[in-house]
């Protein structure tokens, strides 16, 4: 039955199904009339009128629980459990079994130092010293449940959910406080979450962009402002008598340096800005090269200067 639950993703839908198979398993015990008399199970289902399918209840899912823990721990802990079932090993155990039990068992088992015991519902339970607490019983001695298989894997991922995706701690904590002891919890829930989608793109550390190599008028030692870029800023109200003007910012950065010139211009136009530059290269002397973005008024003041060029005789195609 272990490998049929594999198809399962949802711990709740495993132990449904679970519920379901005893409940046909019980019924057909109920109405067989003769062990070698062949039955139909829905034949027979079908005559008495019981349906077949109808929801499970808490009763139900709780021994379905009970019995998939079961027969996982056979599967994982066959010899532990045939030793402490020989030794008769349950929770009333005396300290002489209990030592009996302790030289039996191999050094090298992971369930050598949790002082296991099997309960009345045949499960194999952590022991320990806190019997006498007044606290729930599968708080006490949780079921002890192996790392590597699909049922621990839905037992974390539906307690993962239950404690909404919180980490590794919280998780661990869920998956203790409701009754199961998982061997190497954190690492078995730290692998799973490291697995989650959700978790994955909550917590993913945000991405950053390699930068590109540095051009050369970055690079080359020159004076300042031989090369630099311009961009303009703005605009901000002045007053003129009673008049509200707008003025702009034109920002001259040197590529080398990185220091600054501000020059003040009275619109976005060409005309403007070729007069800022101007006012710019007579203060801080010639420029070797200009960048900027694509703006209207940087392609107009670059066809005004090709035009210039022409009309002189010093631009050639």
């Amino acid at each position: 039955m272990l490998a049929r639950l594999k198809r399962f993703s949802q711990w709740h839908r495993a132990k449904r199904a679970v519920a379901a198979y005893l409940k046909l398993k019980f019924r057909l015990k109920a109405h067989s009339v003769k062990k070698a008399q062949r039955i139909d199970p829905i034949k027979t289902l079908r005559e008495n009128a019981i349906p077949l399918f109808e929801p499970a209840t808490v009763q139900q899912l709780c021994q379905s629980e009970v019995e998939t823990i079961r027969l996982l721990q056979r599967h994982a802990f066959a010899s532990e459990i045939k030793i402490l079932a020989s030794l008769d090993v349950c929770s009333n155990s005396v300290d002489q079994q209990t030592r009996v039990r302790n030289k039996t068992m191999r050094k090298t088992s992971c369930l050598y130092r949790l002082d296991p015991f099997i309960d009345a519902d045949g499960v194999m339970r952590v022991g320990g010293r806190i019997r006498r607490a007044d606290l729930p019983p599968n708080f006490k001695h949780p079921a002890i449940l192996p790392r590597n298989h699909h049922i621990t894997e839905l037992i974390i991922r539906h307690f993962h959910e239950v404690a909404g995706h919180q980490g590794r701690s919280m998780t661990t904590n869920q998956i203790r406080a409701s009754g199961y002891w998982i061997i190497g919890c954190s690492s078995a829930v730290s692998h799973f979450i490291s697995k989650c989608v959700k978790c994955r793109k909550l917590y993913k550390p945000v991405e950053e962009q390699k930068m590109a190599n540095l051009p050369v008028d970055r690079l080359e030692p020159a004076p300042p402002f031989t090369y630099c870029g311009v961009d303009l800023f703005g605009p901000w109200y002045v007053r003129e008598g009673r008049k509200e003007l707008k003025r702009y910012g034109v920002l001259f950065t040197c590529m080398v340096s990185r220091a600054i010139h501000i020059e003040t211009t009275t619109a976005l136009s060409t005309d403007a800005f070729i007069s800022a530059l101007r006012r710019f290269i007579a203060i801080r002397g010639p420029i070797r090269q200009l960048r900027c973005d694509q703006g209207t008024n940087f392609v107009g003041t670059q066809s005004e200067f090709e035009e210039a060029l022409k009309g002189n005789g010093y631009w050639s195609s």
